[in-house]
Protein backbone atom coordinates (compact mmCIF):
# COMPACT_ATOMS: atom_id res chain seq x y z
CA UNK A 1 0.00 0.00 0.00
CA UNK A 2 1.18 2.98 -1.16
CA UNK A 3 1.91 5.75 2.02
CA UNK A 4 1.44 9.36 1.81
CA UNK A 5 2.35 12.27 3.89
CA UNK A 6 -0.15 15.24 4.38
CA UNK A 7 1.82 18.55 6.02
CA UNK A 8 -1.01 21.17 6.69
CA UNK A 9 -1.77 23.46 9.53
CA UNK A 10 -5.68 23.40 9.16
CA UNK A 11 -6.61 20.10 10.65
CA UNK A 12 -10.22 20.40 8.26
CA UNK A 13 -7.73 20.16 5.38
CA UNK A 14 -5.70 17.08 6.70
CA UNK A 15 -8.74 15.56 7.08
CA UNK A 16 -10.31 15.49 4.19
CA UNK A 17 -7.53 14.48 2.11
CA UNK A 18 -7.42 11.93 4.75
CA UNK A 19 -10.40 10.87 3.62
CA UNK A 20 -9.93 10.87 0.29
CA UNK A 21 -6.58 9.55 0.41
CA UNK A 22 -7.85 6.25 2.41
CA UNK A 23 -10.52 5.68 0.20
CA UNK A 24 -8.67 5.31 -2.74
CA UNK A 25 -6.76 2.83 -0.66
CA UNK A 26 -3.61 4.97 0.43
CA UNK A 27 -1.93 4.87 3.71
CA UNK A 28 -1.68 7.95 5.37
CA UNK A 29 0.10 9.91 7.93
CA UNK A 30 -0.39 13.77 8.59
CA UNK A 31 1.31 16.43 10.54
CA UNK A 32 0.44 20.01 11.90
CA UNK A 33 3.98 22.07 10.02
CA UNK A 34 6.91 22.04 8.59
CA UNK A 35 8.76 20.44 11.57
CA UNK A 36 6.68 17.36 12.09
CA UNK A 37 6.80 16.87 9.03
CA UNK A 38 10.52 16.68 9.31
CA UNK A 39 10.76 14.44 12.22
CA UNK A 40 7.88 11.98 10.43
CA UNK A 41 10.32 11.75 7.08
CA UNK A 42 13.02 11.23 9.02
CA UNK A 43 11.41 7.77 11.11
CA UNK A 44 9.42 7.16 7.76
CA UNK A 45 9.44 6.30 3.93
CA UNK A 46 6.90 7.81 2.12
CA UNK A 47 5.66 7.32 -1.51
CA UNK A 48 5.01 11.40 -2.05
CA UNK A 49 4.78 14.43 0.42
CA UNK A 50 1.72 17.03 -0.19
CA UNK A 51 2.64 20.22 1.90
CA UNK A 52 1.03 23.68 1.99
CA UNK A 53 2.87 26.31 1.25
CA UNK A 54 1.46 29.25 4.04
CA UNK A 55 1.91 27.05 7.83
CA UNK A 56 3.04 28.77 10.78
CA UNK A 57 6.73 27.87 12.66
CA UNK A 58 7.91 26.90 9.19
CA UNK A 59 6.86 27.14 6.35
CA UNK A 60 6.53 24.96 2.83
CA UNK A 61 9.36 26.32 1.26
CA UNK A 62 11.71 26.10 3.99
CA UNK A 63 10.18 22.51 5.11
CA UNK A 64 11.47 21.61 1.29
CA UNK A 65 14.58 22.42 1.66
CA UNK A 66 15.33 20.80 4.11
CA UNK A 67 12.78 17.77 3.22
CA UNK A 68 15.06 17.18 -0.16
CA UNK A 69 18.76 16.32 2.22
CA UNK A 70 16.71 13.87 4.07
CA UNK A 71 14.59 11.93 1.69
CA UNK A 72 14.13 11.56 -2.15
CA UNK A 73 10.20 11.24 -1.86
CA UNK A 74 8.88 13.46 -4.39
CA UNK A 75 7.21 16.31 -2.51
CA UNK A 76 4.15 18.13 -3.97
CA UNK A 77 3.52 21.61 -2.92
CA UNK A 78 -0.26 23.23 -2.16
CA UNK A 79 -1.49 26.55 -1.35
CA UNK A 80 -5.00 28.73 -1.35
CA UNK A 81 -2.94 31.74 -1.40
CA UNK A 82 -0.19 31.05 -4.02
CA UNK A 83 1.04 32.86 -7.38
CA UNK A 84 3.03 32.16 -9.97
CA UNK A 85 6.13 33.48 -8.76
CA UNK A 86 5.52 31.17 -5.46
CA UNK A 87 4.95 28.05 -7.94
CA UNK A 88 8.09 28.80 -10.13
CA UNK A 89 9.89 28.87 -6.41
CA UNK A 90 9.27 25.95 -5.41
CA UNK A 91 9.66 23.96 -8.84
CA UNK A 92 13.15 25.25 -8.95
CA UNK A 93 13.87 24.17 -5.38
CA UNK A 94 13.13 20.83 -6.22
CA UNK A 95 9.53 20.03 -5.12
CA UNK A 96 8.06 17.48 -7.81
CA UNK A 97 4.63 19.92 -8.56
CA UNK A 98 2.78 22.35 -7.76
CA UNK A 99 -1.02 22.49 -7.10
CA UNK A 100 -3.48 25.50 -6.03
CA UNK A 101 -6.20 25.37 -3.85
CA UNK A 102 -8.85 24.33 -3.82
CA UNK A 103 -7.53 20.90 -5.47
CA UNK A 104 -8.86 19.53 -8.27
CA UNK A 105 -9.22 15.82 -7.07
CA UNK A 106 -8.51 14.60 -10.30
CA UNK A 107 -5.15 16.23 -11.11
CA UNK A 108 -4.34 15.42 -7.35
CA UNK A 109 -5.01 11.44 -7.97
CA UNK A 110 -3.06 11.45 -11.46
CA UNK A 111 0.17 13.32 -9.74
CA UNK A 112 0.23 10.89 -6.95
CA UNK A 113 0.04 8.10 -9.47
CA UNK A 114 3.22 9.68 -11.27
CA UNK A 115 4.77 10.04 -7.99
CA UNK A 116 4.17 6.83 -6.89
CA UNK A 117 5.57 5.61 -10.21
CA UNK A 118 8.53 7.91 -9.58
CA UNK A 119 9.48 6.70 -6.63
CA UNK A 120 9.22 3.04 -7.37
CA UNK A 121 11.42 3.81 -10.29
CA UNK A 122 14.13 5.48 -8.40
CA UNK A 123 13.91 2.32 -5.67
CA UNK A 124 14.60 0.09 -8.89
CA UNK A 125 17.34 1.60 -9.86
CA UNK A 126 18.70 2.15 -6.82
CA UNK A 127 18.85 -1.77 -6.42
CA UNK A 128 20.12 -1.92 -9.87
CA UNK A 129 23.19 -0.29 -9.06
CA UNK A 130 23.54 -1.90 -5.95
CA UNK A 131 23.37 -5.32 -7.99
CA UNK A 132 25.86 -3.87 -10.32
CA UNK A 133 28.23 -2.41 -7.89
CA UNK A 134 28.22 -5.90 -6.13
CA UNK A 135 29.21 -7.47 -9.64
CA UNK A 136 32.15 -5.41 -9.79
CA UNK A 137 33.48 -5.51 -6.15
CA UNK A 138 37.12 -5.45 -5.18
CA UNK A 139 37.67 -8.21 -2.85
CA UNK A 140 40.55 -8.30 -1.04
CA UNK A 141 42.83 -7.28 2.15
CA UNK A 142 46.26 -8.30 0.98
CA UNK A 143 48.78 -5.50 0.74
CA UNK A 144 48.81 -5.75 -3.07
CA UNK A 145 44.89 -5.13 -2.98
CA UNK A 146 45.16 -2.18 -0.93
CA UNK A 147 47.69 -0.74 -2.89
CA UNK A 148 45.72 -0.64 -6.37
CA UNK A 149 42.58 0.48 -3.95
CA UNK A 150 45.02 4.16 -2.82
CA UNK A 151 45.72 4.38 -6.65
CA UNK A 152 42.99 3.87 -8.18
CA UNK A 153 41.19 6.22 -5.63
CA UNK A 154 43.93 8.75 -6.68
CA UNK A 155 43.73 8.20 -10.30
CA UNK A 156 39.91 8.10 -10.75
CA UNK A 157 38.88 11.81 -9.70
CA UNK A 158 41.29 12.83 -12.60
CA UNK A 159 41.24 13.33 -16.33
CA UNK A 160 44.88 11.17 -16.84
CA UNK A 161 44.63 7.98 -19.15
CA UNK A 162 44.99 4.75 -17.73
CA UNK A 163 47.13 1.38 -18.99
CA UNK A 164 46.16 -1.48 -17.06
CA UNK A 165 48.59 -5.05 -17.19
CA UNK A 166 48.13 -8.24 -15.78
CA UNK A 167 47.43 -11.89 -16.64
CA UNK A 168 44.78 -12.91 -17.96
CA UNK A 169 41.95 -13.68 -14.84
CA UNK A 170 43.17 -10.93 -12.61
CA UNK A 171 40.55 -8.57 -12.41
CA UNK A 172 41.63 -5.80 -15.21
CA UNK A 173 38.35 -4.74 -15.96
CA UNK A 174 37.04 -4.71 -12.22
CA UNK A 175 40.07 -2.23 -11.89
CA UNK A 176 38.52 0.09 -15.05
CA UNK A 177 34.89 -0.05 -13.95
CA UNK A 178 36.12 1.52 -10.43
CA UNK A 179 38.38 4.02 -12.22
CA UNK A 180 35.17 4.78 -14.26
CA UNK A 181 32.73 4.86 -11.01
CA UNK A 182 35.09 7.19 -8.42
CA UNK A 183 35.31 9.57 -11.60
CA UNK A 184 33.24 12.67 -12.27
CA UNK A 185 32.13 10.52 -15.58
CA UNK A 186 30.26 7.85 -13.78
CA UNK A 187 26.98 9.16 -14.44
CA UNK A 188 27.88 8.45 -18.25
CA UNK A 189 28.17 5.55 -20.18
CA UNK A 190 31.24 3.12 -19.54
CA UNK A 191 31.80 1.38 -22.77
CA UNK A 192 33.73 -1.96 -23.19
CA UNK A 193 35.35 -3.06 -26.17
CA UNK A 194 37.76 -6.38 -26.66
CA UNK A 195 40.21 -5.50 -29.46
CA UNK A 196 41.27 -9.32 -29.46
CA UNK A 197 37.32 -11.01 -30.03
CA UNK A 198 36.79 -8.02 -33.05
CA UNK A 199 38.38 -9.27 -36.52
CA UNK A 200 41.08 -6.68 -37.45
CA UNK A 201 38.91 -5.67 -40.13
CA UNK A 202 36.27 -4.67 -38.64
CA UNK A 203 38.26 -3.01 -35.91
CA UNK A 204 37.66 0.81 -37.24
CA UNK A 205 34.48 0.30 -37.84
CA UNK A 206 34.03 -0.91 -33.87
CA UNK A 207 35.59 1.99 -32.97
CA UNK A 208 35.30 5.18 -34.84
CA UNK A 209 32.09 4.27 -36.97
CA UNK A 210 30.53 4.01 -40.46
CA UNK A 211 28.49 5.85 -43.33
CA UNK A 212 25.81 3.85 -45.15
CA UNK A 213 27.26 2.19 -47.88
CA UNK A 214 31.11 2.50 -47.12
CA UNK A 215 31.14 -1.13 -47.50
CA UNK A 216 29.14 -4.05 -48.89
CA UNK A 217 27.52 -4.57 -45.28
CA UNK A 218 27.34 -1.50 -44.34
CA UNK A 219 23.07 -0.96 -44.94
CA UNK A 220 22.98 2.14 -42.36
CA UNK A 221 25.10 4.62 -40.53
CA UNK A 222 26.60 3.27 -37.33
CA UNK A 223 27.84 5.43 -34.35
CA UNK A 224 31.48 3.78 -33.17
CA UNK A 225 32.30 3.01 -29.85
CA UNK A 226 34.19 6.46 -29.36
CA UNK A 227 30.60 8.11 -29.74
CA UNK A 228 28.74 6.43 -27.61
CA UNK A 229 30.98 6.81 -25.08
CA UNK A 230 30.95 10.44 -25.37
CA UNK A 231 31.06 12.34 -21.79
CA UNK A 232 32.42 8.85 -20.55
CA UNK A 233 34.52 6.03 -20.13
CA UNK A 234 35.80 4.16 -23.37
CA UNK A 235 37.65 0.85 -21.69
CA UNK A 236 39.77 -0.86 -24.37
CA UNK A 237 40.27 -4.23 -23.41
CA UNK A 238 43.46 -6.46 -24.40
CA UNK A 239 44.60 -3.30 -26.52
CA UNK A 240 47.78 -5.34 -27.54
CA UNK A 241 45.90 -7.04 -30.25
CA UNK A 242 44.82 -3.90 -32.23
CA UNK A 243 46.16 -3.45 -35.34
CA UNK A 244 48.42 -1.07 -36.88
CA UNK A 245 46.53 0.67 -38.80
CA UNK A 246 43.76 1.36 -35.89
CA UNK A 247 46.34 1.86 -33.46
CA UNK A 248 47.22 4.68 -35.84
CA UNK A 249 43.47 6.03 -35.62
CA UNK A 250 43.26 5.66 -31.82
CA UNK A 251 46.69 7.81 -31.55
CA UNK A 252 44.47 10.43 -33.59
CA UNK A 253 41.58 10.51 -31.71
CA UNK A 254 43.97 10.67 -28.54
CA UNK A 255 45.51 13.60 -30.02
CA UNK A 256 42.67 15.66 -31.48
CA UNK A 257 39.70 14.41 -29.92
CA UNK A 258 38.01 13.95 -32.68
CA UNK A 259 37.51 11.12 -35.03
CA UNK A 260 36.10 10.39 -38.51
CA UNK A 261 33.45 7.50 -40.11
CA UNK A 262 35.11 4.63 -41.64
CA UNK A 263 33.54 5.90 -45.19
CA UNK A 264 33.12 9.64 -44.13
CA UNK A 265 34.80 12.99 -44.30
CA UNK A 266 33.62 14.64 -41.40
CA UNK A 267 35.19 15.45 -37.88
CA UNK A 268 33.09 14.67 -35.28
CA UNK A 269 34.46 16.08 -31.62
CA UNK A 270 34.40 13.71 -29.18
CA UNK A 271 34.76 13.93 -25.25
CA UNK A 272 36.24 10.39 -23.90
CA UNK A 273 38.80 9.34 -21.45
CA UNK A 274 40.46 5.77 -22.39
CA UNK A 275 41.63 3.29 -20.06
CA UNK A 276 43.50 0.52 -21.82
CA UNK A 277 44.56 -2.90 -20.68
CA UNK A 278 46.73 -5.80 -21.83
CA UNK A 279 48.43 -9.32 -20.73
CA UNK A 280 51.09 -8.57 -23.09
CA UNK A 281 54.25 -6.91 -22.61
CA UNK A 282 53.67 -3.76 -24.42
CA UNK A 283 56.87 -2.51 -24.60
CA UNK A 284 58.27 -5.83 -26.09
CA UNK A 285 55.62 -5.76 -28.77
CA UNK A 286 56.92 -2.09 -29.44
CA UNK A 287 60.57 -4.07 -30.26
CA UNK A 288 59.08 -6.51 -32.03
CA UNK A 289 57.20 -3.45 -34.85
CA UNK A 290 53.69 -4.72 -33.65
CA UNK A 291 53.04 -2.16 -31.42
CA UNK A 292 53.21 1.93 -31.36
CA UNK A 293 55.42 3.58 -29.06
CA UNK A 294 53.66 6.72 -29.28
CA UNK A 295 50.43 5.37 -29.02
CA UNK A 296 51.79 3.88 -25.69
CA UNK A 297 53.12 6.74 -24.76
CA UNK A 298 49.73 8.29 -24.56
CA UNK A 299 48.29 5.68 -22.87
CA UNK A 300 50.04 4.67 -20.32
CA UNK A 301 50.22 8.52 -18.14
CA UNK A 302 49.43 5.79 -15.60
CA UNK A 303 50.39 2.28 -14.92
CA UNK A 304 48.52 -0.18 -13.10
CA UNK A 305 49.45 -3.66 -13.13
CA UNK A 306 47.25 -5.53 -11.11
CA UNK A 307 49.23 -9.15 -9.51
CA UNK A 308 48.23 -12.51 -10.29
CA UNK A 309 46.45 -14.85 -7.49
CA UNK A 310 49.68 -16.06 -6.59
CA UNK A 311 50.74 -12.85 -5.52
CA UNK A 312 47.75 -12.65 -2.88
CA UNK A 313 46.90 -15.80 -1.49
CA UNK A 314 45.61 -14.19 1.76
CA UNK A 315 42.86 -12.84 -0.55
CA UNK A 316 41.69 -16.42 -1.01
CA UNK A 317 39.09 -17.17 1.46
CA UNK A 318 37.74 -13.74 0.78
CA UNK A 319 36.88 -14.31 -3.04
CA UNK A 320 36.33 -17.92 -2.04
CA UNK A 321 33.65 -16.83 0.45
CA UNK A 322 32.08 -13.79 -1.87
CA UNK A 323 31.38 -16.30 -5.29
CA UNK A 324 29.53 -18.97 -2.86
CA UNK A 325 27.46 -16.14 -1.58
CA UNK A 326 27.15 -14.53 -4.81
CA UNK A 327 26.68 -17.94 -6.87
CA UNK A 328 24.46 -19.20 -3.77
CA UNK A 329 22.05 -16.23 -3.97
CA UNK A 330 21.76 -16.60 -8.28
CA UNK A 331 20.38 -19.74 -7.64
CA UNK A 332 18.14 -19.29 -4.77
CA UNK A 333 19.82 -21.03 -2.11
CA UNK A 334 21.32 -20.22 1.23
CA UNK A 335 24.98 -19.88 1.53
CA UNK A 336 27.00 -22.91 1.99
CA UNK A 337 30.10 -23.04 4.16
CA UNK A 338 33.48 -23.90 3.43
CA UNK A 339 36.02 -25.58 5.94
CA UNK A 340 39.19 -23.62 7.20
CA UNK A 341 40.84 -26.94 6.11
CA UNK A 342 39.37 -26.95 2.46
CA UNK A 343 40.58 -23.11 2.14
CA UNK A 344 44.38 -24.08 2.75
CA UNK A 345 43.67 -26.89 0.12
CA UNK A 346 42.59 -23.59 -1.84
CA UNK A 347 45.43 -21.32 -1.13
CA UNK A 348 47.99 -24.32 -2.22
CA UNK A 349 46.37 -25.06 -5.57
CA UNK A 350 48.21 -22.81 -8.72
CA UNK A 351 45.68 -20.94 -9.94
CA UNK A 352 47.06 -20.37 -13.81
CA UNK A 353 43.98 -18.92 -14.41
CA UNK A 354 43.76 -16.87 -11.77
CA UNK A 355 40.57 -15.53 -10.50
CA UNK A 356 38.46 -16.37 -13.61
CA UNK A 357 39.70 -19.50 -12.90
CA UNK A 358 38.94 -19.49 -8.98
CA UNK A 359 35.65 -17.74 -9.46
CA UNK A 360 34.11 -21.09 -11.62
CA UNK A 361 36.14 -23.47 -9.37
CA UNK A 362 34.11 -22.04 -6.57
CA UNK A 363 30.44 -22.44 -8.82
CA UNK A 364 31.51 -26.02 -9.58
CA UNK A 365 31.71 -26.82 -5.74
CA UNK A 366 28.47 -25.25 -5.09
CA UNK A 367 27.06 -27.41 -7.87
CA UNK A 368 28.50 -30.63 -7.10
CA UNK A 369 29.36 -30.26 -2.90
CA UNK A 370 26.81 -31.90 -0.67
CA UNK A 371 26.75 -29.75 1.89
CA UNK A 372 29.88 -28.60 3.38
CA UNK A 373 32.76 -27.85 1.25
CA UNK A 374 35.45 -30.26 2.62
CA UNK A 375 39.08 -30.71 1.51
CA UNK A 376 38.26 -34.19 0.04
CA UNK A 377 35.35 -32.32 -2.58
CA UNK A 378 38.43 -30.12 -3.16
CA UNK A 379 41.04 -32.27 -4.07
CA UNK A 380 37.85 -34.54 -5.85
CA UNK A 381 36.56 -31.76 -8.19
CA UNK A 382 39.46 -29.50 -8.64
CA UNK A 383 42.90 -31.09 -8.57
Amino acid sequence: MSRILVIDDEKSIRNTLREILEYEKYQVDDAPDGAEGLRLIRENRYDAVLCDIKMPKMDGLEFLNQALTITDSPVIMISGHGTIDTAVEAIKTGAYDYIAKPLDLNRLLVTLRNAKARTVLLDETRLLRQKVGAAYTMIGESPAMEQIRQLVAKVAPTEARVLITGENGTGKELVARHLHALSHRSHAPFIEVNCAAIPAELIESQLFGHEKGSFTSAVKQHKGDFEQAHGGTLFLDEIGDMSLSAQSKVLRALQENKITRVGGEKEIQVDVRVIAATNKNIREEIRNKTFREDLYHRLSVIIIDVPPLSARLDDIPLLVDHFIREYCQRIGRAPMEITPEALEVMQQIRWTGNIRELKNVVERLVILSEGIITPDEVKRYVI
